[in-house]
């Protein structure tokens, strides 16, 4: 009889977890979130076959099962009580991102990437206190980064790139602690790099109107760093030797910029995680850096494009880890060193549109052919020896 009654009274558990799902259990504030981020959405731009097409909320948005009804696009927490991811299909919907998707405290997830969305990032993202990755790629916001993001302690990833953002970046950068992966990349910033996250492991801001000289003090205690795009910018100046001894950095793109200089020294102890360098189509003047050798794993070099003289230090003929050599488009000199075509190396790229002698035409490495002798001579003052 008692082992009945526990069962009845399990049985009758059951029921009213059933008959409570099938009601309203989502906080009326997400709700109220959910129905303005969809009415800021233009109708016609809702596929039928889309997520946001399932958003109908004569249903609650966090009761199950959803079969007809919010099947894509959020998640809830595991008491469905509030709304912790907003992924968006990419479906082209076209509209602007409600303020009031600041009712959604408890989001962890905001991805709208790939769709038609425009206007500005509105400034009330801030309170999305508990938010960790906000990803709003590929649309078509506008104005500036808003300086109240950096308020956003817990966000691990943040990616506005291919947007029509401009303005400066909030010089409260640095405040965003918990920031690993930073990607700004083709929007229209303008000005000088700020102060950045401290645990920064990617930085990306590729293709846009940033410029002055790369300070140190924005790199101030970056341990974590190893990746850097800034390739398509307007930094201009000497692109100074500490850039390449942080501590985890292994990739650098500073290509199509105004550098004018580069100094590097050798790694600290020998010891270096830095496999590729592009520093191609700038300003750079000067001699090739015989110490770049010294970087144990380095496996791609770009310097081409540049203002670089003297000749190729037969270092770098020697390095057995170097895999892709583009030196072309400089005025360099002297006969390249012969390891390049021994064998020895399995070495792709270009020495090409330089003033190299006897570089061999049957290497792929001498394409394209060399600059004329007049315009060598040219370069080096009428002092050229043929």
């Amino acid at each position: 009889m008692q082992t009945s009654s526990i069962f009845n009274s399990l049985s009758f558990l059951l029921l009213l977890l059933r008959f409570f799902s099938a009601f309203a259990i989502t906080s009326p504030q997400d709700i109220s979130a959910l129905k303005a981020f969809k009415a800021a959405i233009k109708p016609t731009s809702i596929p039928p076959w889309s997520c946001l097409a399932s958003w109908d909320f004569s249903t609650d948005p966090c009761a199950l099962p959803r079969r007809t009804h919010f099947i894509c696009g959020i998640t809830c927490s595991p008491d469905s009580t509030r709304v912790t991811q907003l992924t968006l299909d990419p479906a082209g919907y076209s509209g602007q991102l409600t303020p009031l998707i600041s009712q959604l405290t408890q989001l962890l997830i905001l991805d709208l990437a790939d769709n038609n969305l425009y206007g500005p990032i509105p400034s009330s993202i801030s309170s999305l206190s508990n938010l960790q990755t906000l990803t709003l790629r590929s649309n078509s916001f506008s104005g500036s980064v808003p300086d109240s993001i950096t308020k956003l302690k817990t966000l691990d990833a943040l990616d506005l790139s291919h947007n029509s953002l401009s303005g400066f970046l909030p010089k409260g950068t640095y405040l965003m602690s918990s920031l690993r992966r930073l990607d700004l990349s083709y929007n229209k910033l303008t000005g000088s790099l700020p102060k950045l996250p401290f645990n920064l492991l990617e930085l990306a801001l590729k293709n846009n109107s940033l410029s002055g000289v790369i300070s140190k003090s924005s790199f101030d205690g970056l341990s974590l760093l190893e990746v850097v795009e800034l390739s398509e910018n307007s930094f201009t100046g000497t692109l100074q030797s500490w850039f390449f001894l942080l501590p985890s950095i292994q990739q650098v793109n500073l290509a199509n910029n105004n550098l004018t200089g580069l100094e590097i020294s050798k790694p600290l102890k020998g010891s270096s995680d830095l496999v590729a360098i592009d520093l191609g189509f700038n300003k750079i003047e000067g001699y090739l850096p015989v110490n770049l050798a010294d970087y144990p794993l380095l496996s791609s070099l770009s310097m081409r494009y540049n203002r670089l003289r003297g000749s190729i230090p037969m270092q770098y003929s020697q390095k057995k880890s170097l895999r892709r050599l583009f030196l072309d488009g400089n005025f360099l000199i002297g006969k390249p060193p012969t390891g390049f075509f021994s064998g020895e190396m399995e070495i792709s790229g270009s020495l090409g549109d330089n003033c190299l002698q006897g570089c061999p035409g049957s290497s792929q490495l001498c394409n394209p052919s060399q600059k004329s002798y007049s315009v060598c001579k040219q370069a080096y003052g009428g002092k050229l020896r043929p």
